[in-house]
């Protein structure tokens, strides 16, 4: 019989409190302007910040010591194989999963005090796409972007479908808004869910995995949606794939995890043609 090895367990006497956010700001700027392409301003604060981030499923720890900034309008791409904690830190960001020990801020403002948070309020301002779509089956294509606007905003039903409408348009979809889930292909539903997700107008766009769950052959749609947001969107986004590809030419910055740590992060032409680290290199090497 085959027994799993415990991990070492977390020990959350040793995580710091988080910094003060000049000082958080002042530290990150030096530490990720050699490593990005955002275009940086001494003084900008980064939009997440994520400091000595730990998460554990009982005896399993599954994220340690994650620390990783994002800036506004930034798009960074988080590499890494399965198991490697890049979903678990993406679900942290917006406390689908409540973390174990440490910190994540958005806007400066911690999330991880859970008696201090609005999680609903904090939803509306970090959109996710996931990977298997999460539409509602009986609504059409234009009421599921609608829904969350009317919702959630409370907007009205006249603005709400004019920016679903909008939406939908910039994704492809302008034809299919009468259309529901079992109508759509998979690439389609998931261009609806990008759609959904944008019209939200959140401050940050996290992807878990978009095109996972996809066919080959559809995957290229949903790819063009997001290199466009990423392109002429401004939108801040994290996006966790193996989609090598997109990373190479959408991404600011490349992460790569591996074992619930960052291995490696930097310009995609330095992770992908020089990486530093043998973990990245045997990675890179194996998807190739």
């Amino acid at each position: 019989m085959l027994f799993k090895k415990k991990s070492t367990p977390i020990d959350v006497s040793h995580v710091p409190p988080a910094l003060d956010a000049d000082e958080a700001a002042r530290l990150g700027y030096e530490h990720d302007l050699p490593l990005s392409k955002h275009a940086f301003y001494e003084g900008e604060h980064p939009m997440v910040r994520i400091e000595h981030l730990n998460k554990a499923f009982d005896d399993n720890v599954v994220l340690r010591d994650v620390n990783l900034n994002v800036w506004p309008g930034e798009i960074v791409v988080v590499l890494g194989p399965s198991g490697s904690g890049k979903s678990t830190m993406l679900r942290c960001i917006n406390l689908l999963e409540t973390p174990t020990a440490g910190h994540i801020l958005v806007n400066d403002h911690e999330i991880t005090d859970a008696s201090k948070t609005d999680v609903n309020k904090l939803r509306q301002n970090l959109g996710m796409v996931f990977q298997n779509f999460n539409l509602f089956p009986h609504l059409t294509a234009l009421e599921n972007v609608m829904i969350g606007q009317t919702k959630v905003l409370k907007k009205g039903k006249a603005e709400a479908e004019a920016e679903a409408r909008r939406q939908l348009e910039a994704v492809g979809l302008g034809d299919r808004v009468d259309y529901t889930p079992s109508q759509l292909s998979g690439g389609q539903q998931q261009r609806v869910a990008i759609a959904r997700a944008v019209a939200m107008h959140p401050d940050v766009l996290l992807f878990d995995e978009p095109t996972s769950a996809l066919d080959p052959e559809l995957v290229r749609g949903v790819l063009d949606v997001m290199k466009d947001l990423a392109y002429n969107g401004g939108m801040t986004m994290i996006v966790v794939t193996h989609e090598m590809g997109f990373a190479r030419e959408a991404a600011d910055r490349v992460v790569f995890m591996e074992g619930g740590v960052v291995v490696e992060q930097g310009l995609p032409e330095e992770v992908f043609d020089h990486p530093q680290h043998q973990r990245t290199r045997d990675f890179l090497g194996h998807i190739k």
